[in-house]
């Protein structure tokens, strides 16, 4: 099965694509099931059966996973299982009749206006380190962009003059424009502090660590975590959640929701609709307008 599974993420790496996050996900959730139906005594993809897949969604249950975790995790071995049905590898989709746990979608957390200005103030030291990370607030709530889109960012891919960022996800790509304040932050980082944390040295990178390498994800977490605590907000703020204030404070300020979409990469309008209960153009730069940073 393991090597079914090998099989299964090269598909996804060079004919469909994906983005390193979305294969990695796929093959941490499918060596789990792995290892679970291994337990069992199946080791052969055609012999999994519909009761071996139920039997692993009650033990994530019984684990205490989260609905989403568990739904998640199952969406990974129906994709797995379809494709070696497609490929013929298979004679039956054992998963095709395998229900997931209801998931109750919770209302995304979203920050006040004054609260996304005290956290991005809490960034206004001198030090390189801290223009960085002024630089990084900024773009990260100024686009919308997810924290893994904002740690890929490559010098190539912004357009100071323009002001605009392009993004890459897999095969889709897109195009983002950032404000005046985010604008600002971002020359000054780059004059100055990015040579600064090189020493001298060069990085494809946009944003880089000490040694030149690429800003990690856990590394922009603690980032976050560090200025959440200093600006004094109590709450459990995540790289994800200035995702959730960009697009919630557009839409509250008029912005068109399918432009908000684009500008977020979501491929279901649905998602995007989810903040229109924050609520109180068409061109993306008109819509743009709307955010209290541009």
């Amino acid at each position: 099965m393991r090597e079914d599974i090998a099989g299964f993420i090269g598909y996804l790496q060079k004919e469909k694509n994906a983005s390193e996050n979305t294969w990695v996900s796929y093959r941490r959730d499918l060596l789990q099931m792995a290892a679970f139906l291994e337990e069992a005594g199946i080791h052969e993809t055609a012999k999994v059966t519909k009761t071996a897949l139920n039997s692993y969604i009650l033990h994530l249950e019984k684990e205490g996973k989260a609905s989403a975790t568990v739904s998640r995790m199952l969406a990974s071995a129906k994709a797995f299982f379809g494709y070696e049905f497609k490929e013929g590898k298979i004679r039956r989709d054992p998963s095709e009749t395998v229900r997931a746990p209801r998931v109750e979608k919770k209302a995304p957390m979203i920050l006040t206006v004054d609260e996304v200005n005290r956290l991005l103030s809490a960034a206004g030291g001198d030090s390189a380190k801290e223009v960085r990370d002024r630089a990084m607030l900024e773009l990260l709530y100024a686009t919308g962009i997810r924290v893994s889109e904002l740690t890929g960012l490559k010098l190539t891919d912004v357009n100071m003059a323009a002001g605009f960022i392009t993004c890459r996800d897999g095969h889709k790509e897109r195009d983002i424009p950032f404000g005046h304040v985010a604008k600002e932050a971002m020359a000054r980082y780059l004059e100055s502090s990015r040579g600064e944390l090189l020493k001298g040295g060069e990085s494809e990178w946009l944003f880089t660590n000490c040694s030149g390498g690429s800003m990690s994800r856990q590394g922009f977490w603690k980032i976050i975590k560090y200025y959440t605590k200093r600006a004094g907000i109590k709450a459990d703020i995540t790289p994800h959640t200035l995702r959730h204030s960009f697009a919630a404070h557009l839409l509250s300020n008029g912005a068109d929701v399918r432009v908000v979409q684009t500008m977020l990469g979501h491929s279901d309008l649905s998602t995007t609709q989810m903040y229109a209960a924050y609520m109180g153009t068409n061109a993306v730069r008109e819509a743009y307008q709307a955010h209290p940073r541009s």
